[in-house]
């Protein structure tokens, strides 16, 4: 059943809520400065009008509609989708959090700035980065900000002539949008026949004209660089910096550290490596770690401990200024500070291995019905490649994800990273039981085997939903944005 809009259930005369009657003196009444005549209304707005109980039942429905963590497995590749504790929900609900201002006086926040320098000194030893900052709201923001901190390191040495960022084939799609944002021209990096960084491509490409590399480890194809202390080497000997996108950082938290491989600059995704929530367009938090040789360029104001508590740091001259209105989306970090002290550094640990084992262990199992093209040194994710279905049968990867909402499952991502020829990005994050991932295994092997004996049905998919397959393609093109 296809649920209504509230506008279309609308009673003409039926109230949800009434507000007392206007009690204020006449006079003040009419102190008030109206709208402007052009800012007015030519008549009443038209709002559904209806009942408290309309208003409860109609979201309640939709929200039963939504597939989410909480829900069943979520294995978005490349989103990181694990189950988010209930305690950190519980500690950013707390009043002493919700209810403060970032406009109030410093000496009143006190242990808010005490979450916001502890945070990154835990961030700083997670990733052996110098220090950072949370401003960044998304790890796009963040990837801009980082970008932002190595132009103004370029321009400070009076180095106009870097305007190329190198990225690999294989990256994430905000990495070519943040360079080209920042004024870089973007120049691709190819792989070689393991998935992994073309070394020769890379080092016939580095010149006094590139500002950085930009490159995920493990990659968009779930491995890690074998060859990253090279890369690091030849990247740094070109007098160029090396930019670390933390997305897949869930893989070797604890394990191993960006800052160790070389790295000068990163961002983190708290809202995927440090399990709080994401998806629906936010609210996320993308915070940068810096070396010594950026830290001057970080976002101020900085965090600085004093005698008694903590101040904002103003005077940073090299500082590549604000980047977010006020201190980033401080109860998304609050929660990933919880989950940092509740885990520990052992706990963080075997949540990287858990990722990597369940991520493998999928893998292994569903090598005898789907093709893996890259296999050598899978870490928390792995791509299946649906090609050969697609050209016995006519099956694509889009039909494979829309099945899989039949099954109960939200799909992995699809048609990423373009390397590979129909793609699905399976990452089952550690949060799932073995149960959990023999059941996906049986779905994804029933879905195959229907390939096979009756490709039309797939086609149709999904059928269990309150509306069928949609024409995506016109959605994009013909967007209806207005009732």
């Amino acid at each position: 059943m296809i649920e209504p809009l509230l506008i279309e259930k609308s009673v003409k005369g039926r109230l949800a809520y009434r507000l007392p009657p206007l009690d204020l003196p006449e006079t003040f009444v009419r102190e008030l400065e109206p709208l402007p005549a052009h800012l007015r209304r030519e008549g009443s707005a038209r709002l559904p009008e209806v009942s408290e109980l309309d208003v409860v039942r109609h979201f309640t429905r939709l929200s039963k509609m939504v597939h989410g963590v909480d829900d069943g497995m979520y294995p978005l590749g490349s989103c990181t989708m694990k189950y988010n504790p209930k305690l950190g929900e519980e500690v950013a609900r707390m009043a002493q959090f919700t209810r403060i201002h970032p406009l109030q006086d410093v000496s009143t926040v006190q242990g808010c700035l005490s979450v916001i320098h502890s945070l990154l000194e835990d961030l700083s030893a997670i990733t052996g980065m110098s220090w950072g900052s949370l401003q960044p709201c998304a790890g796009s923001h963040g990837e801009y900000t980082g970008l932002k901190m190595i132009r103004a390191y370029f321009l400070k040495q009076g180095d106009r002539r870097r305007t190329k960022v190198l990225i690999p084939v294989s990256a994430h799609g905000t990495n070519p949008a943040s360079a080209a944002v920042n004024g870089f021209d973007v120049v691709e990096v190819a792989s070689n026949r393991k998935g992994l960084v073309d070394l020769a491509d890379l080092k016939s490409k580095l010149s006094d004209e590139v500002a950085a590399l930009m490159l995920t480890n493990p990659n968009t194809l779930g491995l890690f660089e074998e060859d990253i202390l090279e890369i690091s080497e030849a990247v740094h000997e070109a007098g160029a910096l090396l930019y670390y996108d933390g997305a897949n950082l869930n893989a070797i938290m604890g394990k191993a550290r960006p800052g160790d491989m070389g790295f000068d600059v990163l961002h983190l995704n708290l809202h995927k490596t440090f399990s709080t929530p994401h998806g629906g367009g936010g609210p996320g938090s993308g915070p940068v770690m810096v070396n010594d040789l950026l830290r001057p360029f970080l976002p101020k104001p900085d965090i600085i401990p004093q005698e008694e508590g903590y101040a904002f740091d103003w005077d940073r001259p090299d500082s590549i200024g604000k980047v977010s209105m006020f201190w980033g989306n401080f109860l998304v970090y609050l929660r990933a500070y919880v989950y940092i002290l509740r885990m520990g550094g052992e706990g963080l640990r075997a949540a990287a291995g858990h990722a990597v084992l369940n991520a493998n262990y999928l893998a292994k199992k569903l090598a005898p019905y789907y093709e893996i093209p890259y296999t050598s040194g899978i870490m928390h994710e792995f791509v299946i490649s649906v090609k050969n279905y697609k050209e016995r049968y006519g099956v694509t990867a889009e039909d494979f994800a829309k099945a899989l909402i039949d099954e109960g499952y939200h799909p992995p991502t699809v048609y990423f990273p373009l390397i590979v020829d129909e793609a699905l990005m399976i990452e089952p994050t550690e949060s799932e039981s073995p149960e959990s991932l023999d059941a996906f295994i049986e779905a994804m092997i029933r879905i195959a085997e229907k390939a096979k004996r009756d490709p039309a049905s797939l086609k149709k998919a999904p059928v269990s939903t309150p509306v069928g397959r949609l024409d995506q393609v016109k959605a994009v093109k013909d967007a209806k944005v207005r009732y």
